[in-house]
């Protein structure tokens, strides 16, 4: 792979995940974004924003761009890129993937989501059906970019090789320890169990609501399970969606980060949490093994086992370690994977 250049490119991502998603993909690819044109760069985002869109079933808020290899390759040319990469697996990226294949252009690709097992949650499908179509869409791709050693393992094992870690970061100034609590969060009996994300079944959020523990259960995001959770749970509090100030409010606020998932690539909630003084909880599974360690996490087979453990965590631990986690180090990973097309006969012929 080509070290990363000093002097000043063009680099162009396509994504199928963007604006106005709240997720994980698109909190990355923004933070990146803002660390990479801090170091000089050029960063042109090619999102399902600029094309006609619909809606994906079961997630009507994620759009599906419709658009041909021919329609995004104009939009590329017009770039002129010096490296591309494609950040999920969707048809906008599908066509970009299509074009560069087409004109013999290197690109790099990111395995940000386990969607196999994703839909094997939402299904009853097994993952091994789904594997196939990923390990074709990354096959062609000078890097695959993964977050964590453990998700290089599993897409190692599903036949996907040619990984590069890209670790995540947080926003220091944003999530930290010192600063006011939530308001929501007054009153509430102690402990304070806090679950963040997406209200979905993939983020096996039931496992945490049905916690037979003291205390009070938050939940803090939106999504397609969250009538449903209020309904079943009534004495848990939603929260809905809550972004900056308020979001870093309410890790303070809490005494343990629930994180239920079990198929989450990384977690980008643990660490914000963490970074806030929060200790967090979870399943000993990909994501949680790579991020938390004794002092700043607690991992059980047993939920209640592991919230238990994290609630006598030294928060101030915590907060040291969440601080080890840099947007500008993630930025320069990424940098360090691209493939840079004047490296590339052909791309200099094109």
């Amino acid at each position: 792979m080509n070290r990363a250049p000093v002097r000043p490119r063009q680099i162009l991502i396509v994504t199928d995940a963007w604006v106005p998603q709240v997720n994980g993909v698109v909190r990355t690819l923004q933070a990146v974004s803002v660390e990479l044109r801090a170091m000089g760069h050029a960063v042109e985002v090619i999102g399902p924003d600029r094309f006609a869109t619909l809606p994906c079933p079961s997630y009507p808020e994620i759009r599906l761009a419709m658009v041909s290899p021919r329609a995004i390759g104009r939009l590329i040319d017009a770039i002129r890129p010096d490296a591309i990469h494609l950040a999920t697996e969707g048809p906008l990226c599908l066509a970009a993937r299509h074009w560069c294949l087409r004109r013999d252009i290197p690109f790099t690709t990111a395995f940000h989501t386990n969607f196999p097992d994703y839909v094997q949650s939402r299904t009853g499908l097994s993952a091994d059906w789904f594997w196939p179509y990923f390990r074709w869409f990354h096959a062609p791709a000078s890097a695959v970019l993964v977050s964590t050693p453990s998700v290089a393992a599993g897409v190692h094992s599903a036949g996907i090789r040619q990984t590069h870690l890209w670790g995540r970061g947080v926003d220091l100034a944003l999530f930290r320890p010192d600063g006011p609590n939530h308001p929501a969060f007054d009153g509430l009996p102690r402990p304070i169990l806090l679950n963040v994300g997406r209200v979905a079944v993939e983020k096996n959020i039931e496992a945490f609501l049905a916690l037979d523990m003291p205390g009070s259960r938050v939940v803090v995001g939106e999504g397609p399970a969250l009538p449903a959770l209020r309904a079943h749970y009534p004495d848990a509090h939603f929260l809905g969606l809550q972004t900056g100030a308020a979001l870093a409010a309410a890790y303070r606020s809490a005494d343990v980060l629930v994180f239920p998932s079990r198929t989450d690539t990384f977690g980008l909630v643990m660490i914000e949490a963490l970074a806030c003084g929060t200790p967090v909880a979870a399943f000993p599974v990909m994501g949680p093994v790579d991020v938390l360690t004794g002092m700043t996490g607690a991992m059980d087979r047993r939920l209640d086992v592991a919230v238990r453990q994290a609630l006598v965590l030294d928060r101030a631990v915590c907060a040291r370690d969440g601080r080890a986690f840099s947007w500008r180090r993630s930025a320069e990973q990424f940098l360090a994977s691209l493939h840079w097309l004047d490296a590339t006969p052909a791309a200099r012929a094109a």
